[in-house]
Order: structure tokens, then sequence, then C-alpha cells
């Protein structure tokens, strides 16, 4: 039997800056830092960058044995194709889709989610939905609805997007946390961002975060055990994605308040640490 993985990734456009110093290292010195830091992988989002970015930056990655997870913008349900094939030929695990095709009921939502599973069955290139603002998984309710109707749909969790949806107060209640746990439930990847209700992105060791620092850790663990509980074989991909700003908070000189490269890596220890003591039993 092949063993479970897990990998950890971090994106491109995090890299851009990766720290508070406004500076952005070219390809080269990005992908030898993002390898030497234990990283397995790179996402590059289409949406921040381009095809073009995407070609210019994959022989660096290949060199430093990154593996390229791409991520998708469509605004047309025929605009997948391309990147699809694009992403079969660059070797990446799965295209995370972020659709920008956006039905107002979830009754037209269904049909666009079907087309791109079969496009991806079609190509032979696996997709996973992003949970994410601004995108036909834009509310956590109807994304729940769409999932009970279309069942081979999976989805890939950044959390973070849906505490900012639904405004969710802590502490948690049953209910809640339940709808969470359906979510987690159809996820075959993770994303590391701390939320709270008002804010995509918030410092991990400022005292006032602790709280929503807890609950993002809880739901890691939480997907984690999900996807071992379903999954006998195969990686596991875990993307630390802390974007710059107007992602990162920033204060009245515009320089970010943290360092997001080292509460990345914290993301990935904590990560780590947790698949480890899965793993020990």
């Amino acid at each position: 039997m092949a063993a479970r993985r897990l990998q950890t990734y971090t994106s491109l456009w995090a890299m851009m800056p990766h720290d508070d110093s406004g500076e952005t290292l070219p390809y080269d010195a990005i992908c030898e830092m993002v390898a030497g830091a234990g990283y397995d992988g790179m996402a590059i989002d289409l949406g921040a960058g381009d095809v073009a970015q995407a070609r210019e930056v994959r022989p660096h990655m290949e060199r430093n044995n990154l593996t390229p997870l791409i991520v998708a913008f469509p605004k047309t349900i025929e605009s997948l194709r391309e990147t699809l094939i694009m992403a079969k030929d660059f070797g990446a695990p799965f295209v995370d889709v972020i659709g920008q095709v956006m039905p107002l009921s979830v009754d037209g939502m269904i049909p666009v989610i079907r087309k791109w599973i079969d496009m991806s069955d079609e190509i032979g290139m696996p997709i996973q939905f992003e949970t994410h603002r601004n995108c036909i998984t834009n509310d956590l309710y109807a994304t729940l609805c769409l999932i009970d109707a279309v069942p081979e749909m999976r989805l890939c969790a950044d959390l973070s997007h849906f505490v900012v949806d639904r405004e969710f107060k802590l502490p948690l209640d049953h209910r809640d946390q339940g709808l969470i746990q359906r979510i987690i439930d159809r996820s075959d990847s993770f994303q590391g961002r701390v939320a709270s209700r008002q804010q995509i992105q918030v410092q991990l060791d400022f005292p006032q975060h602790a709280k929503w620092v807890e609950l993002f850790r809880g739901w890691w663990r939480d997907g984690l055990e999900s996807w071992r509980a379903r999954n006998d074989e195969g990686d596991c991909i875990f993307l630390c994605e802390l974007g710059p700003p107007e992602y990162a908070m920033t204060g009245p000189d515009g320089r970010e308040m943290s360092s997001r490269w080292d509460e990345a890596l914290t993301i990935r220890r904590w990560v780590m640490e947790m698949w480890d003591e899965m793993e020990r039993g």
C-alpha cells in the first residue's frame, strides 16, 4: 500500500512580497527560499498572476523540486479547459477552482459545477472547488446546498472566507460547527490562514486574536483527521497562504504589522505536528 503523506505548500502570490520590506524577489530566489524552508510545492495563482507568469516561474520550481498547484479563476465555463490542460502539462496534483461564473440561484449553479466536473473528467485533471468569497462558493449556505446536490463535488477548504462571510461569533455554536464540519468532510485539501469575523487575515501572536487561532487550529486538526479517515493512501495537501497587503493588515505607514513568512512557517509547523501525532496514533 502506498503511504499517506502530508504535503505542505505556499503560494507564489504570498511571496510577492513575502515580508514587510515590500521587496519582491526574483523567481529563482523565491523558489530557493520556499524549497529551503521545506515546502513541497507552491501554488500559482492565475488571479493574482497569469499564464505567462506561470510559464516563467515553472523552470525555477522544477530546479528546486517544487510541485506546482494551479489556482484558476475561470470567468466562463469553457475558459477552464485551457487551464486544465496547462495544469496537466505542469504536473499539478489538481486545479483549485475559484469559479467566477456565479448564477444567483443554487439551481443555476448546479449545471455550472457539473459541466466543470465533466470537463475535468474528460481532460483527466482533477479539480477541487475552493471555498472563497466572490465566486460560486461565496456563501456557506449555498455551498452546502451545492455539495448536497452534486455528490461528486470536492472542495478545497479555505475556511477563513466563511468566517468573514457568516460573521461567526465565538464561542461557535453547535449548529455552525456542524455546518463547517460538513464542509471539512467534503474537502480534499486545506488552506492555512486565520480570520476573525471582521478580518480575512489576522496576526497569529496578537493576544486579541488567540481565540481565532484556537478555532482554526481545531478546524485544521479536524480536516486532517477527516482526510485520513477517508484516504488510506495519497497526499494530503495543506497550503499556507498568507497574502500580501491588502490581505495583510498594515499600519499608518503602510507597512505590515507582522512577518507573514514566519507566520506561514508557524502554521506549517503546527499542521506537521498534528499529522505526526496522528501517525503515531
